[in-house]
């Protein structure tokens, strides 16, 4: 079928800034990125396209950081762990009380998070630019270079000049924009499901553990799931509720239900699936109402302002991590953050299974440096969800712990080059993970017992 197209005329912009480092995206690889190339010294740029910074966690109402550890200590550090940690003291006591040393699955209080980063992002001297977008990218002679973008806001459209870029959208947006290469989903296309998330008010998270306890049956809601699709009551699909996090005993956020192929990179699907979402989420609220303990006088207070997105493009980098690199624990000479988050792909339709596969407990592989570099393009770095994988390792590398690490290093790396002739490919990188030790990132044992000796 042909597409009806409209030629536009010639335009004339002007150019609103000029930074060394331009960061495309806020969630936490965009907000680790940012950080950590203003840290350096690099004049910083962050662009989001919402109101607020954050990502999943704040956009989506995820209601959970996944572990920061391997099982015995944490593997993620630096920036990460400094802006979890901020989150905890800037929460009310019994907050932090409850969950002041814990590092896996501590629940996400959002109002608490967007001030979080908002004040780092401040501190740190990084401009930003909210409400805006990048609709085109600015390429070199040759095709390698992004030398700019154009943006759109309120303001109207205009360009940002650019010496290094750092896409952090989580789709890849800006690095498909400039023609690398990449991989969507499996190889029939098919995508991990979307889920809406939602914060309830007005629980009991007493009378839910005492519900718990008094089954004597860890599967108590899981059953109740089985029986309310059963009876028709919930529809076919995801048959567990993956993740209530209790902010506070009257307040928890909810993973849970699946809505089936949305493409994150679709605005149609992102319609679809926020119109479906909140259906679905109005039936699991009357579940939980009738049939689990504590939550008979539960408020529906938001859901989230997009569907949560698990999978989208993957770019193809330098290096692609494998299924086998991850199953191995493999290491690299160019690590720049480990990952011990189990495999976890969510089926793609309602008659499917998920996949789940844990390292030992301690143990984790290396990320390397390359999987952030995608193929063809000289001064782009890509953190976070969409860096170089296959689609098994991404179910694993793609969760927000991970997604500070690379960014962390994707900034530091982008400083670097912008002093430079701004090639990802001439960072020095043994000076980058040293760089990264000193701010507190963890790239295993050997790396820092090699750094612990140097400094002696």
């Amino acid at each position: 079928m042909s597409v009806k197209k409209i030629v536009l005329p010639a335009e004339a912009l002007s150019v609103s800034q000029e930074v060394d480092v331009l960061v495309t995206g806020g969630g936490p690889a965009g907000i680790a990125a940012a950080l950590s190339a203003a840290r350096a010294g690099a004049r910083t740029l962050l662009i989001e396209q919402r109101g607020f910074l954050g990502g999943m966690g704040t956009v989506a109402l995820v209601p959970a950081f996944c572990p920061y550890s391997d099982g015995e200590k944490a593997i993620i550090r630096g920036i990460g762990l400094e802006l979890l940690e901020k989150m905890k003291a800037g929460s009310a006591p019994e907050f932090r009380e409850r969950f002041g040393t814990e590092l896996d699955w501590v629940p996400i209080d959002p109002e608490v998070l967007k001030r979080v980063y908002d004040e780092a992002i401040i501190e740190s001297g990084v401009k930003t630019l909210l409400h805006t977008f990048v609709s085109q990218t600015l390429m070199d002679a040759e095709g390698r270079k992004v030398n700019g973008v154009v943006i759109v806001n309120k303001s109207g459209r205009s360009i940002i000049q650019a010496k290094t870029v750092i896409d952090a959208t989580g789709d890849a947006d800006l690095a498909a924009m400039a023609g690398a290469p990449f991989h969507k989903g499996g190889e029939s296309g098919e995508l991990q499901a979307a889920t809406m998330c939602y914060l309830l008010g007005n629980v009991d998270r007493l009378r839910f553990m005492q519900y718990l306890q008094e089954s004597g049956d860890t599967e108590q809601l899981h059953l109740a799931v089985q029986k309310a699709q059963a009876e028709g009551q919930l529809p076919q699909g995801r048959d567990s509720v993956s993740g209530l996090a209790w902010i506070a005993d009257y307040l928890v956020g909810v993973n849970f239900g699946h809505v089936f192929g949305i493409d994150g990179t679709s605005a149609e699907d992102l319609t679809r699936g926020a119109l479906e979402g909140r259906k679905l989420v109005k039936r699991q609220l009357d579940f939980f109402r009738a049939y689990v303990p504590g939550f008979e006088r539960a408020h529906l207070l938001s859901t989230g302002e997009q569907i949560g997105i698990r999978e989208t493009r993957r770019i193809v980098g330098d290096y692609v991590l494998t299924q086998e690199d991850f199953m191995s624990m493999a290491s690299f000479a160019d690590d720049i953050a480990r990952n011990a988050y189990f495999i976890d792909i969510h089926m793609a339709r309602s008659s499917g299974a998920m996949h789940i596969h844990h390292l030992p407990p301690g143990r984790s592989h290396g990320v390397p440096y390359r999987c952030m570099l995608p193929v063809g393009l000289d001064n782009v770095w890509v953190a976070g969800r969409a860096a170089s994988s296959d689609r098994v390792v991404q179910g694993s590398l793609r969760v927000m712990p991970n997604c500070f690490a690379m960014g962390q290093a994707a900034g530091l790396a982008a400083a670097m080059a912008a002093e430079a002739d701004g090639s990802s490919r001439r960072v020095d990188v043994p000076e980058l993970q040293r760089e990264l030790l000193r701010q507190g990132a963890w790239l295993g044992e050997a790396w820092t017992s090699e750094y612990q000796t140097a400094k002696e």
